[in-house]
């Protein structure tokens, strides 16, 4: 069979054949009497062997040293090219969302694009003072979509860093006048995380945003999150936007301590804004008062000075008779003050 036979039949071009014929990976075993090339039957399945070996990204020196030798190991070249795909694809993948990115700044000149490239590229610094920089440029110069610098913030473990972030996303947000938008839903979806980290970083950042239906609702799923870091987060953005629920936590931090005073004063505001809250807020403040140490009964003494209605005032008076002496004092002060 003369080669553009073989070439029509097998769809190789006359080309690539003399090209495997001038490196000795396929030459035909015969020649007609004008020096012509012929190739035989087992040319023609050798030629089927190099091109499927082909399809899977063998070079042309790994086709011949496959053919060529029989003791060749193919599972150790499958695994090479099974690894080398993979971190081709990952390579193309960062690619793929990086032109994304650019994309969706909607750059108009080269020069942008240059912006916007080198922006990303120092947000993912291995130094961190970069990474603030970067975030820092980022809430001023080249319009990031507020979705990649949401994830780019739960991803961001420098609290410097996460909080420079957090500034470009308002900034972002804000720009885009979409506050329930990419950037929400992508900060709600850090919340499912299995890092305790990543669900701060999305609490913190869902706090911060401008109000909206989505981040309202992110957070008050985030009340019952394991991590008392989030609860807490949660429980002051919710009960500053008048959700009730957020109540139990508020109680849980002012009684442990732990930012007491703002819950206190949200506690104090759910309860003026919806009268029938004061009761709920009363009943958990108060629950198993006696058993609680000292220090906790003065903190509760303090949430209830602003609180509405007799029932704070009947607790309080309740207190100023404390066997413990500083608890009783600080109770009677305040609940002088409330008369």
């Amino acid at each position: 069979m003369l080669i553009g036979e073989v070439a029509r039949r097998n769809g190789v071009s006359v080309r690539m054949l003399r090209h495997y014929d001038a490196v000795g990976l396929l030459r035909p075993t015969g020649r007609t009497v004008g020096g012509y090339r012929e190739y035989s039957p087992a040319d023609v399945r050798r030629l089927f062997h190099v091109e499927g070996l082909r399809t899977l990204g063998l070079s042309l020196a790994q086709v011949r040293d496959a053919l060529s030798d029989p003791g060749f190991d193919p599972s150790a070249l499958v695994t090479d090219l099974v690894r080398a795909t993979e971190e081709r694809l990952e390579r193309d993948r960062e690619l793929l969302a990086r032109l994304r990115t650019v994309d969706a700044a909607g750059p108009g000149t080269w020069a942008e694009v240059a912006d916007v490239v080198g922006l990303l590229r120092e947000l993912a610094s291995a130094t961190a003072g970069r990474r603030q920089q970067a975030a820092l440029a980022a809430g001023d110069g080249p319009a990031l979509p507020a979705e990649v610098l949401a994830r780019t913030l739960l991803a961001e473990t420098d609290p410097h860093a996460a909080g420079a972030l957090r500034w470009a996303l308002r900034r972002a947000v804000a720009r885009a006048g979409d506050p329930g938008g990419a950037a929400v839903a992508a900060l709600a979806a850090g919340l499912r995380s299995g890092d305790p980290g990543v669900r701060r970083r999305a609490a913190d950042a869902l706090a911060d945003a401008a109000p909206s239906p989505a981040a309202h609702a992110a957070l008050v799923d985030a009340l019952a999150d394991p991590d008392p870091v989030v609860r807490r987060r949660a429980a002051t953005a919710v009960g500053r936007a008048g959700g009730v629920g957020a109540v139990p936590e508020l109680v849980a931090m002012v009684r442990a301590g732990v930012d007491d005073v703002e819950a206190a004063e949200i506690l104090a505001l759910l309860s003026h804004e919806d009268p029938a809250t004061t009761g709920h807020v009363l009943a958990a403040l108060t629950r198993d008062l006696d058993g609680t140490d000292p220090a906790t009964r003065i903190r509760v003494a303090q949430a209830l000075v602003e609180l509405p209605g007799p029932g704070p005032q009947d607790v309080l008076r309740r207190l100023a008779d404390d066997t413990d002496r500083t608890v009783a004092l600080v109770a009677g002060a305040f609940a002088e003050r409330r008369v």
